[in-house]
Order: C-alpha cells, then structure tokens, then sequence
C-alpha cells in the first residue's frame, strides 16, 4: 500500500513537472548539448576536479605519514593544518584565495633581511584558474589526510613487522603488504571526496572563477535569455550525469579491492571443499 502511494505521488510530480510551461522544456533541450556548455563548462568542470583531487591525495598522503609520525613537531603541525582547513568552510577558503593578489600585492624572494632575488607582482599575473584549483586541493587535503590515516591504520601492525622482517625496507613493505589492504578501507570514502568535489566545483566563482555548469556559462546564457530555470536544470542534468558515472567507477574499484575479504565461499572453493571432504571418507 505504502509503495502504491508513493507511486503514486512520483508519477503525479512527474506529470506537473511535465506539463509545468515555467519549466520551459523546449529551452531546456536547445542548450542540453550546446556547444559552450560542453566544450567550456563540463571540460573546466572536469579539469578542476582531476586536478584537485590529484593534488588533494598527494597532500593528503604527506599529512597522513605527518600524523603517523612518532615525530611530535611532525604530528601537531599536520594536527593545526587539519584543525584550519576542516574548521572553515570552504567557499570562505575560497574567498581568501580569491583576495590573495589584493593581500599580498609583491612577493619578493630572497635573502632573509637581505637583498631581493626576485620580486613579481600578483595583481598583474591572472592565475584564478591555479588558484581555485589550490584552493580546492588544500580543503581537500584535510580530509584526504584522515581517510588515508584511518585505512593504514586498519591494517594490523604485524603485517609491517612481519614485511620487515623478511627484510622488506618500510616503503617497499608499504607499497606491498601495508597499502593494498588499506585500500579496503581508503577507496569508499575517496570516491565520495570524488564525488563531492565535482559538485564543489561550483563554489569557484568566489575566486572569481568558474566556467562550469553553475557558473558563468549558465548565468550569461539565463540572462540572455531571460531563463534561468531550464539552465539550472541543464546543469543538474549534467552534474548528474557525471556523478552517475562516477559512482559505476567507485563501484567497480571497490569490488577490485575487496577481493579476498568476502566471507562468502566461491563456487570453486566450494567445489574444492567437497572434493577434500569426499576423500577424507573411508
């Protein structure tokens, strides 16, 4: 009963939504594969994701070793860094990188209390783009940080005792033993991040920088044309199918990495299993 009502009701929304003109379907379709939503909006969308992200675990791997450390300097400074960037809000992070050519207008290089090597001045270079990536990467990275951390530490730690004592140095007791069952427990979360990365992409306009499908490209054309609701949907509709993507990815490296940890027997292990008992039988 319960199901048929909510049949019901999805289908009633669906049919206003339909029939709904405020929607402006025909609109809608006109610029589904306009060729500046693809070519700028969905390509800079992607690219700020990749490169983020990328930079985001390779930061997130270093704070992770940082807080591992039995280093207390090591420790407390990847502590302060992940207590700031997980603490504020990202469009605020965001925000600061944005004004950092107005706060820091010459940036000079050189001896300490000595002479300038070398001097430049922010406001007359335009990287908004290197800046929203930095921006995205460092936030990132605070979470990046704890996720790797929790997977290294899910393994137990005779397996790295047992590595180095068969004479395995500690990267390469890592590489081998240690990280391949971390990524049980590291994968999941990271094709979330992924996944929340994407649609954070469409708070770069506080740099000021965006070219993705919530950004300048949806709001030129809604001004133009007076119609913002179909672009809002065009934008969803693609953020949407990007993450659909996404999310069939995660799944499959999930099921790579989680091979071996199934308590469900295969059926050649059960076939294997028969057989051994029927030969143990007088």
């Amino acid at each position: 009963m319960a199901a048929a009502v909510i049949l019901i009701l999805v289908g009633l929304f669906l049919y206003g939504a339909a029939t709904n003109p405020a929607y402006r379907w025909s609109v809608f379709m006109e610029y589904l594969f306009n060729e500046r939503v693809l070519m700028v909006g969905l390509v800079n969308t992607l690219q700020l994701t990749v490169y983020s992200m990328v930079l985001a675990i390779l930061l997130g791997i270093l704070l992770a070793v940082m807080r591992l450390s039995p280093n207390p300097v090591f420790r407390y400074v990847a502590w302060v860094y992940l207590w700031v960037f997980r603490g504020t809000p990202v469009y605020v992070q965001l925000v600061f990188w944005g004004l950092l050519p107005t706060i820091y207008q010459n940036v000079q290089l050189g001896v300490p209390f000595g002479p300038s090597l070398l001097q430049f001045n922010l406001q007359a270079l335009s990287f908004p783009f290197a800046l929203a990536i930095i921006g995205l990467a460092l936030n990132e990275a605070a979470y990046m940080a704890e996720i790797i951390r929790a997977g290294i530490s899910s393994v137990p730690e005779g397996q790295l005792e047992a590595s180095t004592a068969l004479g395995m140095s500690w990267g390469l007791a890592m590489r081998r033993t240690v990280l391949p069952q971390a990524m049980r427990v590291i994968i999941p979360p990271t094709g979330n991040e992924v996944i929340s990365m994407l649609k954070t992409t469409s708070l770069v306009t506080a740099v000021p920088f965006t070219l993705d499908l919530y950004g300048i490209t949806s709001r030129e054309i809604a001004a133009r044309t007076f119609e913002p609701v179909p672009l809002l949907l065009v934008a969803a509709t693609w953020y949407l199918v990007v993450t659909s993507i996404l999310m069939v990815g995660q799944y499959y490296l999930e099921r790579h990495f989680s091979r071996g940890a199934s308590r469900k027997l295969t059926t050649k292990q059960l076939e294997a299993l028969a057989k051994a008992q029927m030969g143990e039988q007088p």
